[in-house]
């Protein structure tokens, strides 16, 4: 059902949203990990058939508008951010039953089966507490008049790692992260676990380093930050300007390059980006709360200066 239905009408729906916003097919194509002929089909047919095949998921049509803007805001970011994005809404629809009826319609012998109720609810439900702090982590970044200040262009994440984090699937982090909304901070979606996939990778190395960081945000990196810094006295690595290379992810490999190399303890990874990669700061702490109050702290110190 992700496959045959529900994964073609949403790239549908995103490959329209990216070409009314005036990107090319084959951007398009690039951004979604397709071939510009699909694109091409995609943009050939009226939406009306994809709107009709989510709905049979209990999606209505404002619903899929709100997530395809979530997907089309991800898929910038390019094809691994759009997955994780694209995950994330296929399992919270898993978990609240809403694939149940069509997949009944299919295999009627399925009629009393509550497995990804069980599994994804459950598993959601399990991870309450991470999810949790992450939300009053939000809570104290959307209520700051200050925090839009030190707010890439890329916008802000905000990941939490299980104690025995493993994997992306242990990370609770924002789907379609923290964006600019005039001026204060807005979280897209609720926190859920394996929402971000750059984040938890970069948690997850910087664990390999020092078990004891659980929580990560992302903050600009300029001279007023640079010198907040200092203010504060965060150790910092500091990762030398990168390009973009084949892999999926060249500032988390950047960073795990760096740090496999550095020794010492450490509060903060410099990413000096390069080209086509914004320079970031990547702030470490004990706690997801810690996390953000670090970050506010070093909004505050650059709205002072």
């Amino acid at each position: 059902m992700m496959t045959e239905a529900f994964l073609p009408a949403m790239r549908q729906l995103v490959a329209i949203r990216l070409r009314s916003e005036g990107l090319s097919q084959n951007r398009i194509s690039s951004l979604l990990g397709i071939t510009q002929a699909s694109v091409s089909l995609y943009l050939s047919v009226g939406p009306g058939k994809a709107y009709s095949i989510l709905s049979r998921f209990a999606m209505t049509k404002g619903e899929a508008e709100s997530r395809v803007e979530l997907l089309a805001d991800a898929a910038r970011s390019g094809p691994a951010e759009g997955a994780g994005v694209l995950l994330s809404i296929w399992t919270e629809l898993l978990g609240k039953g809403s694939a149940c009826a069509y997949h009944r319609e299919r295999y009627p012998s399925l009629a009393d089966c509550d497995v990804c109720i069980k599994e994804y609810g459950g598993r959601r439900g399990a991870r309450h507490a991470l999810v949790a702090e992450v939300s009053e982590a939000v809570r104290m970044l959307e209520a700051s008049p200050v925090f839009v200040n030190i707010m890439p262009e890329v916008s802000v994440n905000l990941a939490l790692a299980a104690e025995e984090a493993a994997t992306p699937a242990d990370v609770v982090a924002i789907p379609g992260r923290i964006v600019r909304v005039k001026d204060r901070a807005k979280a897209m979606l609720p926190p859920e676990a394996g929402a971000s996939a750059h984040m938890s990778k970069v948690l997850l190395i910087a664990r390999d380093r020092d078990p004891n960081l659980r929580a990560c945000i992302n903050v600009l990196y300029d001279a007023r930050v640079a010198k907040a810094m200092k203010k504060e006295r965060l150790r910092a690595i500091t990762v030398g300007a990168h390009s973009r290379r084949s892999t999926a992810d060249a500032a988390a490999e950047a960073i795990r390059d760096r740090l496999r190399s550095g020794s010492g303890a450490f509060d903060a990874v410099i990413d000096e980006g390069g080209s086509g990669i914004e320079p970031n700061v990547y702030l470490f702490a004990k706690g997801a709360k810690e996390a953000a109050e670090l970050a506010l702290r070093l909004a505050r110190a650059c709205s002072a200066a």
